[in-house]
C-alpha cells in the first residue's frame, strides 16, 4: 500500500513549534512557526491510519532553501532513515517513537547548514513520488553547538551577546565617557523576517541567489553581507543612510534613535528604501540586532580617539594655520574621531588558519568609511591579528584599516602665511584609547583596549571636548606650539614631540622646545553651559627677556574630527624676564550655538 494514502490529510504533521523553539532558545522570536538552530535536533510527529513500519514503508524528508536548491551546493537535502542518505551537507533523522496511529521523527541538521528559510516536504511510497509540502522552518546559527563556527563556550556570554535585547553604547570622548541605552530588540515580532529579507536583497543574492544561499553557511560571509547592507552607500537596498553635516530636516537626527526595531521596521515598510539618518553608533547598533537575531554572538564596541586613515600608511595628518586653528578637511581626508563605534562578532576563522589562531572576536564595521573589495563594508577582521599588528599579511579582512584606527600616529602640520607647511609634531600614543563595550551581565563598562593593543607603558594622553593648544611667538618667529599636558608622563611625551617641530636656525642658546616651558591646567572641571576657566603657566629658560604673543582661539568641531566655526579669538602680549615666569588665568565665556546632542557638533577649543 502506498504509505502516502495512510497519512491523514487533515493532520499531516505536527511541527511542535512551541516545544522545539523552547529547546532551541527561539521561543522569544515566535512559538507559532518552527525556528531551529543548526546542529541541534528537533522533532516532528506524523499521523497515519496504521503503524509505521520503518523497514518496509518508504519515507523521506526533503529540506531546501533558496531558488534552484541543490544537494551539491548544500542548499537541499533528501534524507531518510537509511545511513548515508543524501549528498553535500546531509541532514538525517531517526525514529524516536511510534504508536498505532502516529510516529515521531527526530531530525538532525548539520552544524554547517546554510541559514535561512527552508521548505519542508516529504516523499512516500517510492523515490519517484511527488513531494508533499508539510511546512517551512527557519534555520539559524547555533552558538550552543560545539561544531558550529559561532560556538561560544560560556553560557553567561551567550546570554549577553545573543539573547540580551537591551544594551549600552558608549560615546563622548576619552575624558568624558557617556553611555546611552539601546533597544536591540532582535526577538521582536517580524524582526526575523526583516533580517532574512535583508539577506535576500543584498546584491550578491540578486546576482546569483544559488551561490549566495549556499554561502550563508559561513558566518564570515554573512557578516560581510550584513556589514554592507546596513549602510546605503552602494548600489544596494541598504538600511540606513548616513549623514554628518547636521542637515536632517528630511529625516531623523541620528541622536534621536534609541531602537534598532524602529529603523528596521521603517526600512521594511518602505519597500527597502533607506532610513534617514544614521551615524556610526546607529549603524553598529542595527548590525548588532541583525547578527544576534541570526544567531551570531555580537557586541557593540566604542573606540575613543579613533583614527580614519584613508591611505593605510598608519599616519593621520592634521592641519592647522599659524594661529593654531584647525583647517578644513580639504587639506587631507584623514581625521581623528572623538569616538567611533563598530561591532565585534564571535566566530571561528578556518578560512584563514587551520590552527584556530584567529578564532574569536572579529571586527565588523557597517559605517561607510572605505571600500573593501569594492563595497562599503569592513571585516571580519580578527582582533588577535589587530593586536599583533599583522597588517602586511593576507589575513582577511581589512586588518590594516582597523589596526590604523587604534594605532595610527597623528602627524600635525602647520601652514605658514606663504602657503608652505611644516611638520611640528608626531603623536604616537593618543589614538585608540578606552576601547569599551558593555560588561557581561551588568551595566558596567568593560575596557578591552588590551585586546587590541599592547600597553604603552605609561598613561595615555587624554584628549577631551575642549582640546587645547597654544602658539607662542618671539618677534615674528614661532618658538613653541603646545598641546595639553597634565601628568609628568604626558609632559615628557610633549617634550619629545616638540623635537619634531620646525625650529628656525637663528634661535640661539636653548633649543626652541626648551626655550619656553608651558603648561595649561583646568581651574575647575568644565561643566556644560558654564564658562571654562584655564590657567597657563609660562617660564622663560633664556638669559634674555622675551616678548611673547599669546593667541587664544575657540573652534567648533564635530565628533568626526571635522572643524567648523571659529567662535572665539583673543590675543595677549606677555613680557618674560630672564628665567622668569608668568601665570595667566583665562576664562572662555560660554558661547551659545545650536547644539544637537553630541551627534552633530562638539567643541575643540584652541589656546
Amino acid at each position: 500500500m502506498n504509505f502516502l494514502a495512510i497519512i491523514r490529510k487533515a493532520m499531516l504533521v505536527q511541527l511542535h513549534c512551541t516545544e522545539n523553539n523552547q529547546k532551541h532558545r527561539t521561543d522569544d522570536i515566535a512559538v507559532n512557526r518552527l525556528i531551529v538552530r543548526r546542529g541541534q535536533p528537533f522533532q516532528l510527529t506524523f499521523h497515519a491510519e496504521q503503524a509505521f513500519r520503518p523497514k518496509q514503508d518508504f519515507f523521506q524528508l526533503v529540506v531546501q532553501t533558496g531558488p534552484n536548491a541543490s544537494e551539491a551546493k548544500g542548499t537541499k537535502s533528501t534524507f531518510g532513515l537509511q545511513a548515508g542518505c543524501g549528498f553535500g551537507k546531509p541532514w538525517s533523522m531517526e525514529l524516536s517513537g511510534s504508536t498505532d496511529k502516529t510516529f515521531t521523527m527526530t531530525v538532525y541538521s548539520p552544524a554547517n547548514a546554510s541559514i535561512g528559510l527552508y521548505k519542508l516536504s516529504m516523499l512516500t511510497g517510492s523515490t519517484t513520488s511527488t513531494e508533499t509540502s508539510i511546512g517551512t522552518l527557519i534555520v539559524l546559527f547555533n552558538p550552543w553547538c560545539e561544531d558550529d563556527w559561532v560556538y561560544l563556550p560560556k553560557e553567561e556570554e551567550r546570554q549577553e551577546y545573543v539573547m540580551n535585547e537591551q544594551g549600552l553604547i558608549y560615546s563622548g570622548n576619552c575624558k568624558f565617557i557617556e553611555s546611552m541605552s539601546w533597544d536591540f530588540g532582535q526577538f521582536e515580532d517580524d524582526i526575523i523576517d526583516i533580517c532574512l529579507k535583508l539577506l535576500d536583497v543584498n546584491p550578491k543574492c540578486l546576482i546569483n541567489a544559488k551561490e549566495d544561499c549556499s554561502a550563508r553557511c559561513s558566518p564570515v560571509y554573512v557578516g560581510r553581507v550584513v556589514s554592507a547592507m546596513i549602510n546605503k552607500d552602494d548600489a544596494d537596498d541598504g538600511v540606513i543612510m548616513g549623514r554628518w553635516d547636521g542637515l536632517y530636516r528630511d529625516g531623523v537626527n541620528p541622536g534621536f534613535w534609541s531602537s534598532s526595531v524602529d529603523i528596521l521596521r521603517k526600512w521594511f515598510k518602505n519597500a527597502c528604501r533607506p532610513v534617514k539618518y544614521g551615524q556610526c553608533w546607529v549603524f553598529a547598533a542595527v548590525m548588532c540586532t541583525v547578527m544576534r537575531c541570526l544567531g551570531i554572538p555580537c557586541r557593540v564596541v566604542t573606540n575613543f580617539e579613533s583614527a580614519h586613515d584613508t591611505n593605510e600608511n598608519l599616519l593621520v595628518d592634521v592641519y592647522m594655520n599659524d594661529n593654531g586653528l584647525f583647517r578644513n578637511k580639504e587639506d587631507g581626508k584623514d581625521s581623528i574621531w572623538n569616538f567611533h563605534v563598530w561591532v565585534e562578532a564571535w566566530m571561528k576563522r578556518p578560512d584563514i588558519s587551520d590552527g584556530g589562531i584567529y578564532d574569536g572576536w572579529q571586527v565588523l564595521d557597517p559605517t561607510p568609511q572605505e571600500m573593501s573589495e569594492g563595497v562599503f563594508c569592513c571585516g571580519p577582521a580578527p582582533v588577535k591579528a589587530i593586536l599583533e599588528g599583522e597588517t602586511k599579511t593576507n589575513v582577511k579582512y581589512d586588518v590594516p584599516f582597523v589596526y590604523a584606527e587604534v594605532n595610527a600616529d597623528i602627524v600635525r602640520w602647520m601652514f605658514r602665511p606663504d602657503g608652505s607647511k611644516i611638520k611640528y609634531s608626531t603623536d604616537r600614543t593618543s589614538v585608540g584609547q578606552f576601547i569599551s563595550t558593555k560588561a557581561v551581565g551588568s551595566d558596567k563598562r568593560l575596557d578591552i583596549t588590551n585586546q587590541y593593543k599592547y600597553p604603552e607603558g605609561q598613561s595615555p594622553v587624554l584628549h577631551f571636548l575642549c582640546i587645547t593648544c597654544l602658539t607662542l611667538y618671539c618677534g615674528n618667529k614661532i618658538i613653541s606650539h603646545y598641546m595639553p599636558a597634565g601628568s609628568r608622563a604626558e609632559r615628557d611625551r610633549f617634550s619629545r614631540a616638540m623635537r619634531n617641530m620646525f625650529i628656525s636656525d637663528d634661535i640661539e642658546d636653548v633649543p626652541a622646545f626648551q626655550a619656553v616651558l608651558m603648561m595649561i591646567q583646568e581651574v575647575v572641571q568644565p561643566v556644560s553651559g558654564s564658562d571654562i576657566k584655564l590657567r597657563l603657566s609660562v617660564r622663560n629658560n633664556r638669559s634674555t627677556p622675551q616678548a611673547l604673543s599669546l593667541q587664544i582661539n575657540a573652534q567648533a568641531m564635530r565628533y568626526t574630527g571635522i572643524p567648523t566655526e571659529h567662535v572665539y579669538k583673543e590675543q595677549n602680549e606677555l613680557q618674560l624676564q630672564p628665567y622668569g615666569g608668568r601665570t595667566v588665568t583665562s576664562t572662555q565665556h560660554t558661547i551659545y550655538v545650536k547644539f544637537e546632542r553630541w551627534t552633530q557638533t562638539q567643541f575643540c577649543t584652541c589656546y
